[in-house]
C-alpha cells in the first residue's frame, strides 16, 4: 500500500513537473522566439518529462504472462535464464 501512496505521489509531481515546463518552454517561446535555442530547449525538457511519464506508465503495467508469473514463480514460462 505504502509503494502504490509513493507512486501516487511521484506521478503528481512528475505532472506538476510537466505542467510547469509547459509554462516555461510557452515564455521562452514567447519572449526569444521560435526559432531561438531557448525554445528549442524548453521544449526538449517538456518532451523528456513527457517520455518519463509514458516509460512509468508501461512499466505499471502487466499483461496475463506477468500476473500468472506472480502466481507461478517456479513455472517454466516464468524461469528466466542468465546466459
Amino acid at each position: 500500500m505504502a509503494t502504490a501512496i509513493a507512486g501516487n505521489e511521484i506521478s503528481n509531481s512528475l505532472e506538476k513537473a510537466i505542467v510547469q515546463a509547459l509554462e516555461e518552454a510557452r515564455a521562452a517561446c514567447q519572449t526569444s522566439g521560435d526559432g531561438s535555442s531557448e525554445c528549442a530547449v524548453a521544449w526538449d525538457i517538456v518532451e523528456e518529462l513527457q517520455a518519463e511519464r509514458s516509460h512509468r506508465e508501461a512499466a505499471q503495467q502487466r499483461n496475463s504472462l506477468d500476473l500468472y508469473c506472480i502466481e507461478h514463480p517456479e513455472a517454466i514460462e516464468c524461469l528466466i535464464y542468465d546466459v
